[in-house]
């Protein structure tokens, strides 16, 4: 395997210790067993849960064990294989699922190995991608075709979130609300379109975002901090609201706003995390309307890669979100300008720029 040192050492962003902030240092490149591969990291983009692990928020500070390199969102060329390896080879080019699932639970067994309970995810349980070299297990490579753009390939695990949410119901011909227009609310405006839906309304509380809406195709973007939401939209559809609510924000305004417009009878599929508990009347917006509702976690393995190919290879560019990069080196930076919110999709390169 061709290494950067003959040390076997190599740089990392690590969760050093707990608290606020990360580290840039050198560790061990790891060592594979046997059912595992190496990766040599091509790029790496920010999702954010990395942003909490940052921040060291409470959902953080139960969930991650410092010292741990963090980031999950990759891909790569795989530089080493394990002995008992058989489904990649050196030289694929990958991106990568980050959950780690058992296969062996009634769940994996029945197709629906986004809800294992015994799920270990990469860049939080175990160690990341923010760094030269990143080891997984093989059944979570997924092989790209070699002249695929890193730049679309490093946002497959991230699309697959939009790809999941909005694939949750029919969108043909329907109206649709998308509430959050961070990256994965940015990259389900495209999904949404391609897919026909009828109408896309997008709201934030960021005008930097709302005006990337609107590029990404949004017919009708709202700020949800100087506009009254509902009655902007119940102005834009005739007074009717909206046949489906993909919620992508987690802010109980926005799920408030959501439910409030969407139409009896209506769907709704749920990515949004809120901070915690929140005042929800479920009988009002949920039982007398007789509304559907999805909760989306992660992207059903491996359904929801097969369709992110296949929206791929017809056109849809989900590079389209990327709005900044940085070296490893300057992961401070690329951290500061992911929490002011001026960004869509922020990359890493631990070795520069190939394209």
């Amino acid at each position: 395997m061709a290494k950067d040192s003959t040390s076997g050492r190599m740089k990392a962003v690590i969760k050093a210790s707990p608290g606020p902030g990360l580290e840039l240092a050198t560790v061990d490149v790891p060592i594979l067993g046997p059912g595992e591969i190496l990766i040599r990291v091509a790029a790496a983009s920010i999702c954010g849960t990395d942003l909490h692990i940052y921040r060291w928020d409470p959902w953080s500070a139960e969930h991650i064990r410092p010292p741990l390199i963090i980031g999950h969102e990759v891909c790569g060329e795989v530089v080493e294989v394990g002995r008992d390896v058989t489904t990649v080879k050196e030289g694929d080019f990958v991106s990568v699922e980050s959950h780690i699932i058992c296969g062996k639970c009634v769940y994996c067994r029945t197709g629906r190995g986004h809800i294992c309970p015994n799920t270990k995810i990469i860049g939080i349980d175990r160690n990341g991608a923010f760094a030269e070299y990143l080891a997984i297990p093989a059944e979570n490579a997924w092989i790209n075709p070699p002249d695929m753009p890193v730049e679309v390939a490093v946002l497959q695990e991230n699309f697959g979130n939009a790809v999941h949410t909005a694939f949750a119901v029919d969108l043909r011909a329907k109206k649709v609300l998308i509430t959050g227009c961070g990256p994965v609310g940015l990259m389900t405006i495209l999904v949404a379109k391609a897919i026909g839906a009828r109408a896309v309304y997008a709201t934030d509380v960021v005008p930097y975002r709302l005006h990337l809406a609107l590029k990404m195709g949004a017919d009708l973007v709202v700020n949800a901090d100087s506009q009254d939401v509902v009655e902007v939209i119940r102005e834009a559809t005739e007074g009717e609201g909206v046949d489906v609510l993909l919620e992508m924000s987690g802010a109980p305004k926005a799920i408030v706003q959501g439910f409030t417009l969407l139409k009896a009878g209506g769907e709704a599929a749920l990515l949004g995390l809120s901070s915690g508990p929140i005042p929800f009347d479920m009988n009002e917006f949920v039982i007398f309307k007789g509304i559907h509702i999805y909760g989306i976690i992660g992207r059903r393995i491996w359904e929801t890669w097969y369709q992110m190919r296949g929206l791929i290879r017809s056109g849809l560019d989900p590079s389209q979100v990327i709005t900044h990069r940085f070296p490893l080196e300057e992961f401070e930076k690329a951290f500061e300008t992911m929490a002011s919110g001026q960004s869509g999709k922020i990359v890493l390169y631990p070795r520069g720029r190939t394209e």
